[in-house]
């Protein structure tokens, strides 16, 4: 694993364009050109029959057979809200600049980590689409990472080694150290891969804090032991045990103070 430091941080401008109320961003390391409009319409995707997973919830998604020649699967994102103004405004957001949407930011926090080396998803392109005035809907498509399990899926079927959620803590480190606050780290937003090496996901409203102050990174690993407790409440065959918590928490502190 990489040693990205907070001084490197560098922000990776992505391109952009726009067309008819479209805001549409760009990685030009994965794609040739600018995306078009048909790239965020789940519905195209389906007809051409290239969506080949579905993921539900608030966060639905579409892992779609991607790319010019459907050689990658892409993931592709619509913006939601949650709680009860989702009964009311599913998918609208206030406009309050070209460079301020979920969409964008996420995108270019994409950009940034993996230009510094995490392991992250990589950011394809996102839009966003004027509704009136004031509003706008926002999506994003990120290639989906072969070969990956969620922790929380992996802990129902067995026990991870000890090794594994020591690299979790470091992983969650290296991140902290990077000044990165995740907004919703849990149980599902961890993937792990073909030998167990540990991806962070969603950085959906995720930003940039000072590595100075402990608050938000204790806050951030409180999350994530609140969701697998959650989890383990919730199924008898959810293998997670006290012991399994401190190695993240060991592993976590060694790798941080390391990085300062």
């Amino acid at each position: 694993m990489p040693e990205p430091r907070h001084e490197d941080r560098r922000e990776a401008l992505p391109a952009t364009k726009h067309i008819a109320g479209q805001r549409l961003l760009w990685n030009p390391a994965a794609v040739s050109g600018p995306p078009t409009p048909d790239w965020f319409d789940s519905r195209i995707w389906q007809v051409d029959d290239r969506i080949v997973a579905t993921a539900t919830g608030r966060g639905a998604a579409w892992f779609v057979s991607g790319g010019p020649a459907g050689d990658t699967v892409w993931v592709l994102r619509h913006y939601r809200r949650g709680g009860m103004l989702a009964r009311f405004n599913p998918d609208c957001y206030l406009w309050t600049g070209p460079r301020r949407s979920r969409a964008h930011r996420e995108f270019r926090m994409l950009s940034t980590l993996r230009a510094a080396g995490f392991a992250v998803p990589e950011p394809i392109a996102a839009r966003t689409v004027r509704v009136g005035g004031f509003w706008i809907r926002a999506d994003l498509i990120t290639r989906a990472i072969p070969c990956t399990c969620p922790l929380a899926d992996r802990l129902l079927s067995a026990p991870v080694a000890t090794t594994v959620w020591t690299r979790i803590g470091e992983q969650i480190a290296a991140l902290h150290s990077f000044g990165v606050w995740h907004a919703d780290l849990n149980a599902r937003n961890i993937l792990l891969g073909e030998t167990d090496t540990p991806w962070v996901i969603d950085f959906d409203r995720a930003r940039f804090r000072s590595t100075t102050l402990t608050g938000w990174r204790y806050a951030n690993l409180s999350r994530l032991k609140r969701s697998l407790d959650k989890f383990m409440a919730q199924s008898t065959a959810f293998c997670f045990q006290p012991a399994d918590w401190q190695s993240v928490i060991r592993g976590y502190e060694r790798a941080f103070e390391r990085r300062l």
